[in-house]
């Protein structure tokens, strides 16, 4: 028997379904669907999974952004966005397709 984690895991899987229905996003805002579909988790854990995914090949980084702004922690915000990569396998499901396009119809 291995040792060690499992290198699958059903949050990363969930990152990956809710991926193949945006297209791309930033760490945030996967992590605020997230929590709207599947049963909640902390910010810090979606963070973790998306790097992990990176190394994995399930996610690839599309873009890395820097925006001005008035935020609690000064002028500026980092936002990585992200991609399906060549190794994710997402599962088409309608319960998560349904309610990204609800929310991207929300936010215009």
């Amino acid at each position: 028997m291995a040792r060690g984690r499992p290198v699958s895991s059903q949050i990363r899987q969930n990152i990956v379904d809710i991926l193949f229905y945006l297209g791309k996003a930033y760490g945030y805002d996967i992590y605020k669907i997230y929590c709207d579909i599947f049963p909640k988790c902390t910010n810090k854990s979606i963070y973790y999974h998306l790097k992990k995914g990176v190394e994995l090949g399930e996610f690839e980084i599309e873009s890395i952004k820097h925006e001005k702004g008035d935020y609690s922690w000064g002028q500026t915000a980092e936002k990585i966005y992200y991609r399906l990569g060549e190794n994710a396998s997402p599962k088409a499901s309608k319960r998560v397709e349904k309610i990204v396009e609800k929310l991207k119809n929300a936010r215009g």
